[in-house]
């Protein structure tokens, strides 16, 4: 058993539920905001994947986001934004300034995101999930493995947000089979 067996479990089922709540949806529909203060499907799934991104590379390990390794950034069409810019603490407005890219890109990033993730991951030890480490913005240090609970929340909480939009604009196409 695997230290990070937990972790990867709850990721794995939650990135299935994503998967199929995607599964077909367009462009219109990826993009489309509910209402003023609300984000899209698009742009949840952005922000899940460089929060993700940004924690294992850069903060936790001393390599280069697969956001800038990949050239995703121009793919996005977002050159000119902050490398460390995950969305966290975007405006309203911002959000609606957004253009996100084709569905592809989108779910190509994703795809790599979590590749990358499970790299990761399988190479935790007890020791390694033990380790404390300063994590922006926090000002106190946190344990690898606090820092990874708190990452696997947040990326479950955006995947029922993902799959409730489904469900509101198209059914209830991430339902499992």
């Amino acid at each position: 058993m695997a230290v990070t067996d937990g972790i990867v479990t709850a990721l794995e089922r939650n990135w299935d539920m994503v998967d199929r709540a995607l599964e077909g949806m367009d462009y219109d529909t990826m993009a489309r905001r509910p209402n003023d203060s609300s984000n899209s499907v698009a742009w949840i799934l952005w922000h899940m994947n460089r929060v993700w991104d940004a924690l294992i590379n850069g903060m936790l390990t001393d390599s280069p986001q697969v956001w800038l390794r990949e050239g995703w950034q121009e793919k996005y069409g977002m050159a000119d934004t902050a490398p460390a810019d995950r969305g966290v603490g975007w405006t309203a407005e911002q959000v609606a300034a957004w253009q996100p890219p084709p569905p592809e890109i989108q779910l190509g990033y994703y795809a790599a995101v979590k590749a990358d993730i499970r790299a990761y991951l399988s190479t935790l030890n007890l020791a390694d999930l033990e380790r404390e480490t300063l994590i922006p913005p926090m000002t106190a240090p946190h344990t690898v493995g606090a820092a990874l609970g708190q990452r696997t929340w947040d990326n479950i909480a955006h995947g029922g947000q993902i799959a409730y939009l489904r469900g509101y604009y198209q059914g209830m196409g991430w339902y499992p089979r």
